[in-house]
């Protein structure tokens, strides 16, 4: 199944929406309006034609201060139709958020949490949103491209 198919198909349950693709990207990808990403998430899970029935990951990424933007990437997976797809949301650096999609797919609750506890996106209506990987008291978000490392943690050096 093409990228335009599921273009189409989308359009014809979300209506026309404002869509931009990156077919250079390996899966394919659409480019989604925060916006709209819980809605396309619920469509592209329920769709008979569609049912991305998994998500296998979710990622943060920090363009930079100068770009002044951030990303979440969800990779979706469909079992049963051995489809591939990447959906992409930009967001503003000075507010980071977006919908959670917890709701559709169980196994986004630890994968979000750990882009909130790296890069600081909230994820709204998220259903236990606080630190995975960092102490729950840790200061900064360690991937984003101006984290500034502390010296000290609970008065112990940090060796990096």
């Amino acid at each position: 199944m093409t990228l335009d198919t599921i273009v189409s198909i989308l359009n014809g349950a979300l209506g026309e929406l404002p869509w931009q693709t990156d077919v250079n990207a390996t899966p394919q990808a659409l480019v989604v309006d925060r916006a709209n990403i819980l809605a396309v998430c619920q469509t592209v899970h329920q769709h008979p034609e569609l049912y991305f029935d998994m998500l296998s990951c979710v990622t943060g990424l920090d363009n930079g201060p100068q770009t002044n933007t951030m990303e979440v990437i969800y990779n979706l997976y469909s079992i049963p139709y051995n489809l591939h797809l990447m959906l992409k949301v930009v967001l503003p650096r000075e507010q980071p958020e977006i919908d959670s999609v917890a709701s559709v797919w169980r196994t986004a609750d630890w994968l979000e949490r750990e882009v909130f506890d790296m890069y600081g996106i909230h994820f709204t209506n998220h259903p236990d949103l606080r630190r995975i990987l960092m102490p729950a008291d840790w200061e900064g978000y360690p991937l984003r491209k101006d984290y500034q490392h502390a010296e000290y943690y609970r008065d112990i050096k940090i060796e990096y």
